[in-house]
């Protein structure tokens, strides 16, 4: 399928393009900055880009000192979100979702929570903010719990005038290629923690830092997760091409909402990004995405693990997600597709 990137928003490219290259900045230039600025401010929290999002967990577990300690990671999630935290050196407990809404369910994060855990990651699954979340919040605030976002999922999805990243310590942002807003690969942290968001200028930058031309390097944990100039400028570029993106993929899924019945559905006031449209129990649906998370992603079965996480198996079994692209003639095909498929098999 031919990746959709109008002609107006190629032109604009090619322009930040040309000043990348008169700059003679390929990283940390101009376009690094101006791309921080305008996601911080479509997203309300103040951000920081990395070289992709499983690097912006790392950063923050790292800057967290998680290591040795507990930290709490939904095992309905790609397994990128365990390994951060083990890369962290924590030792990761997995905690069961709801069926609800595919994320961490808080009932089982206070059975799962002890004197050992040092921080609690929620993600964002399919584009919906996690629909207990202001709970879970106040949850771990109570416990002097650090609570993270995995935000990889939920460009322009919207809760109470709240996106992802407004409800923990710091979130992290995916731009992969597969991604609502993507940049081929690419990630960004937010946080209103101004102390970290300067730690994480070092820690991006191999840990060192630059005083009236002198470089010292004061953090012994960093490495080489910068974004580059060339991604920034597309990311400016897809930023502003998001509302068309995501006007599209809702008009999509108004169109399948009156098709399927046994789909997730949101409470009052949340607003979704539609990374996926998540139904349950279609099994004749034949044109479908790829699930959010099948079996084989989950950390429980990755790494052989026991777990207590039935709701986690049972979506992983359950779960489908029709074609929920952007471009108006392909997508209109396939609502016609799908519901011939369906009317047909009853």
């Amino acid at each position: 399928m031919r990746i959709p990137f109008e002609p107006e928003y190629r032109r604009r490219y090619f322009q930040l393009l040309e000043e990348v290259f008169d700059s003679n900045f390929w990283s940390d230039g101009r376009m690094l900055q101006e791309f921080e600025a305008e996601f911080g401010a479509y997203a309300g929290v103040p951000a920081r880009a990395v070289a992709n999002g499983g690097t912006g967990l790392l950063a923050i577990l790292d800057y967290l000192d998680v290591r040795d300690q507990d930290v709490v990671v939904p095992a309905n999630t790609f397994w990128a979100t365990a390994q951060a935290a083990k890369k962290a050196g924590a030792w990761v407990i997995y905690a069961d979702c709801n069926r609800e809404d595919l994320c961490l369910s808080l009932e089982d994060l206070k059975r799962k929570v002890t004197s050992r855990t040092k921080a609690v990651i929620v993600v964002h699954i399919g584009g919906h903010i996690a629909f207990q979340i202001e709970d879970i919040a106040d949850f771990c605030r109570d416990r002097g719990i650090h609570l993270i976002e995995d935000c990889a999922h939920v460009h322009g999805g919207w809760w109470h005038g709240k996106t992802g990243g407004h409800y923990g310590f710091a979130g992290a942002y995916s731009f992969y290629a597969t991604k609502t807003m993507p940049l081929g690969e690419g990630g960004m942290v937010v946080s209103r923690d101004a102390g970290f968001l300067e730690w994480l200028e070092r820690y991006r930058n191999y840990g060192k830092e630059i005083v009236n031309g002198k470089v010292t390097y004061p953090l012994k944990s960093g490495f080489n997760y910068r974004m580059n100039e060339v991604t920034a400028a597309l990311g400016i570029i897809q930023l502003k091409r998001l509302p068309l993106i995501l006007a599209e993929k809702r008009a999509l899924a108004a169109k399948y909402d009156r098709i399927f019945a046994n789909r997730l559905k949101f409470p009052p006031g949340m607003i979704s990004g539609y990374y996926k449209y998540i139904v349950f129990d279609y099994p004749q649906l034949k044109m479908q995405t790829g699930q959010v998370f099948g079996l084989g992603d989950l950390g429980p079965v990755i790494e052989g693990v026991e777990a207590d996480v039935p709701n986690s198996y049972w979506i992983a079994a359950h779960h489908q997600c029709p074609p929920i692209y952007y471009g108006w003639e392909h997508a209109q095909k396939e609502v016609a597709e799908l519901r011939e498929v369906l009317l047909e098999d009853g």
